[in-house]
C-alpha cells in the first residue's frame, strides 16, 4: 500500500464533513461515524439518543436520515478518487451498526458523468418557503425518478387529483399531531432559539404557513407558539414526488434515505428546491393511505416530497462528527 492509499486527516475530514451535511429528520443528526484510517473504511452507527420515540417508534425515520449521510459518504469518496463498497446491516453483535463503506482501491481515474453531485451537497437545503408555479421539466422528473430506481426505490409523480389526495392526508396528520400534547412536546423539543446549537431547528429558518392552505406545511412550534410564522401564499398546485420501497425494513429503509439523497442533491444542481411533508408517515393508517390505488403492487411509502422553483432555505446547522479519528 503506498501512502497516497492511505486516508489522510484531509481525507477523513472531507468524507465526515460530507455525511453529516446529510437532511435528517427535525435535524436531529441521528448518526455517528466512526473511521479507520489504514482499513480505509467508515462506519456509520445509529445514534439513539437523537432519536424520536413517538413519531419514530420502529426507527424508521431514523434509517431514512442515516441513509442519506451513506449516500453523501459514497458521493465523497467518488470525488477523492475511491471506488466506495458499501455494505448495509445487520450486525448481530452491534445492533447499532447501519453500513460501512470501504474506499477499495486502486484509486479510481477520471470522472463519472452527471452532474457534480458532491459540490450540491453543501448547498442543499431544505426550503419551508413558497415556491413559484413555474412547471420543473418532463427531463428533469425522468432524472429524478431513474436516480431512486438506481437506489432501490421508486419515485412515482402523482397527477393532480392524486397530489390533493396526499395533501388532505398530511393536512390531517399535521392536525392530529398538534392535538397530542406528547408528539407536540416532542415535536417542540428539537426547536431552537438560536442557529448556533449543533442539533434541532433555530426558529429562523421556519417558513411562513401556506395563508391558502393548499400545502399543509409542519407546525413545528404547535398551537401554544410563542414565535407565531407570518403567513404567506404558496403553490397553489404543488409538485408532488412520492419515495416508496418494495419491502419494509431497516434496510429498505437505508436505501430509501439513500435514494431521498441523490434525488435531493439533483435537484440542487438543476436549481430546484424541496420540502419533505413528513407528517402522514408518521402515523401507521394514514402512511398505508398514501399509496397509490391505481398502482399494482404494494410499494411501501417512505417520503412525500414538494419540489419546485424558488428562494433557497436557510441552512441548518450541524453538529460536530462523533467518533471519527483523523490519525492516519
Amino acid at each position: 500500500m503506498t501512502p497516497t492509499h492511505v486516508l489522510n486527516k484531509t481525507a477523513v475530514a472531507t468524507l465526515v464533513g460530507a455525511a453529516g451535511a446529510a437532511p435528517s429528520i427535525h435535524n436531529t443528526q441521528p448518526w455517528r461515524f466512526d473511521v479507520d484510517p489504514q482499513a480505509r473504511t467508515v462506519e456509520v452507527h445509529a445514534a439513539w439518543e437523537r432519536s424520536l420515540p413517538l413519531a419514530d417508534p420502529r426507527g424508521r425515520a431514523l434509517h431514512l436520515s442515516a441513509g442519506t449521510a451513506v449516500f453523501n459518504l459514497l458521493v465523497a469518496a467518488g470525488r477523492l478518487g475511491w471506488e466506495p463498497v458499501l455494505h448495509l446491516l445487520p450486525r448481530s453483535s452491534d445492533p447499532g451498526f447501519l453500513a460501512d463503506v470501504r474506499l477499495a482501491g486502486p484509486p479510481l481515474t477520471g470522472r463519472r458523468p452527471g452532474p457534480d453531485l458532491y459540490q450540491a451537497i453543501a448547498r442543499r437545503h431544505s426550503s419551508r418557503l413558497p415556491f413559484t408555479d413555474r412547471p420543473v421539466p418532463a427531463a428533469v422528473l425522468d432524472e429524478l425518478t431513474r436516480a431512486a430506481h438506481a437506489e432501490g426505490a421508486e419515485l412515482t409523480l402523482p397527477g393532480a387529483a392524486e397530489s390533493a389526495r396526499l395533501l388532505e392526508l398530511t393536512a390531517d396528520a399535521e392536525l392530529r399531531r398538534t392535538a397530542d400534547r406528547a408528539r407536540l412536546h416532542e415535536t417542540r423539543a428539537w426547536l431552537r432559539d438560536s442557529d448556533r446549537e449543533p442539533y434541532g431547528i433555530p426558529y429562523s429558518a421556519l417558513g411562513p404557513r401556506d395563508a391558502g392552505a393548499h400545502v399543509p406545511m409542519r407546525d413545528f412550534s404547535g398551537l401554544d407558539r410563542a414565535h407565531r410564522e407570518p403567513t404567506a401564499a404558496f403553490e397553489e398546485h404543488p409538485q408532488l414526488a412520492l419515495l416508496s420501497t418494495r419491502d419494509d425494513g431497516p434496510a429498505d429503509w437505508l436505501r430509501a434515505g439513500q435514494a431521498l439523497e441523490h434525488v435531493l442533491l439533483l435537484l440542487t444542481c438543476h436549481g430546484l428546491r424541496a420540502s419533505m411533508l413528513y407528517q402522514a408517515l408518521e402515523w401507521h393508517d394514514l402512511r398505508w393511505l398514501l399509496r397509490d390505488p391505481l398502482t399494482p403492487g404494494q410499494a411501501q411509502p417512505q417520503m412525500l416530497l414538494r419540489i419546485g422553483y424558488g428562494p433557497q432555505g436557510p441552512p441548518t446547522p450541524r453538529g460536530t462528527p462523533q467518533d471519527a479519528p483523523t490519525e492516519g
